[in-house]
């Protein structure tokens, strides 16, 4: 039977499960587990990021099992106490994975506290997990600048899909500044970026991070002014 806890918090395990739920799909990979995925992004008045709020919404077959190997007293549910211990798992094993966030600075990454609320539960037989970010360093939107915010597993294995571009929400969007889903086809994007790609697989072949490139995306885009 398949051990959940050491499947979660293996980076193979990791990939697998959480991985494949939020990612566009490339042409040629596999996934093995899907979600839907929500981001509400808050902006504050004098144009800094607030926070990043995800919601991800797992498949049956995934949420099946995730019941099963968690459900420590058989009742066919989890109850709040075991949905802590799922939460904490899950936490744990997607922090090194930047928990599949994509935030992009002017095509520089932006790198992203630890969530501290990061939350698990059941709704219609779905796992469902919650959570909040916000950047490590206070993030401007400033105008000549352009900044975007995605979730994509980048070892392919999690397919993560926005049903409809309105799952990706913008509150507090500054004067000035429009935004914008963009959904990259792969097989343009890998076209597009071939020898960028090539170059940095043989520098490092472990490494080489594909999100910035197929990652669906919200993109803000703020005038110059002048």
């Amino acid at each position: 039977m398949l051990n959940l806890r050491s499947w979660l918090k293996s980076p193979l395990g990791l990939a697998v499960t959480l991985a494949t739920v939020f990612a566009p799909l490339a042409a040629s990979a596999h996934p093995h587990v899907f979600a839907d995925a929500r981001l509400e992004l808050t902006i504050a008045p004098d144009g800094t990021v607030e926070k990043l709020a995800h919601i991800w919404r797992f498949d049956d077959v995934f949420s099946s099992t995730v019941l099963m190997e968690f459900d420590k007293n058989g009742d066919l549910q989890l109850d709040k106490n075991e949905l802590i211990d799922l939460g904490h798992v899950i936490n744990s094993s997607i922090a090194e994975f930047k928990y599949f966030q994509t935030v992009l600075a002017d095509g520089k990454d932006v790198k992203m506290a630890r969530p501290n609320d990061l939350a698990a539960d059941f709704s219609d037989n779905h796992l469902m997990i919650v959570f909040t970010s916000k950047p490590e360093k206070p993030l401007k939107l400033e105008p000549g600048h352009k900044v975007s915010f995605g979730v994509y597993d980048p070892t392919f294995y999690t397919a993560i899909d926005y049903v409809s571009d309105n799952e990706l929400v913008v509150k507090g969007l500054p004067a000035g500044c429009k935004s914008e889903v963009i959904r990259p086809n792969p097989d343009e994007a890998l076209a597009q970026n071939q020898g960028t790609l090539t170059e940095a697989f043989f520098n490092d072949p472990a490494g080489t991070d594909m999100s910035k490139i197929f990652a669906t995306r919200l993109e803000i885009d703020c005038e110059k002014k002048g």
